[in-house]
């Protein structure tokens, strides 16, 4: 698989082309994809970079887009919730305790 990005721009936007060496050098898309299906892919990725996560700037919190969740669960309660508790794989645990630690340091309550 190719190291970098190959996609071909007009000189007028370098910020995409920017964008693509910089931010997404790393992005692995299959070899098999034409150059110019590989390009439409990258410009779709440029025009909603806004929502794509990276590891310089990892998905998290977003100031301004919180959601208001109801729960409503009510009786006859739903056939998860009637289940026993049962113990956790020690295993699963470990990752479950990491992916909340992960989302306690990007700051998702």
């Amino acid at each position: 698989m190719p190291k970098q990005i190959s996609v071909v721009y007009s000189s007028k936007d370098k910020r995409q082309e920017g964008f693509v060496s910089n931010k997404h050098s790393e992005a692995q898309i299959i070899p098999e994809l034409s150059p110019k299906k590989r390009k439409d892919l990258m410009d779709v990725f440029y025009t909603y970079k806004s929502a794509l996560a990276s590891n310089h700037e990892p998905s998290g919190s977003i100031k301004g887009n919180e959601v208001d969740i109801t729960l409503n669960i009510e009786r006859p309660y739903p056939p998860v919730i009637r289940r026993k508790a049962y113990p956790v794989n020690p295993r699963a645990m470990k990752d479950l305790e990491k992916k909340i630690q992960e989302f306690t340091q990007l700051g998702v309550p």
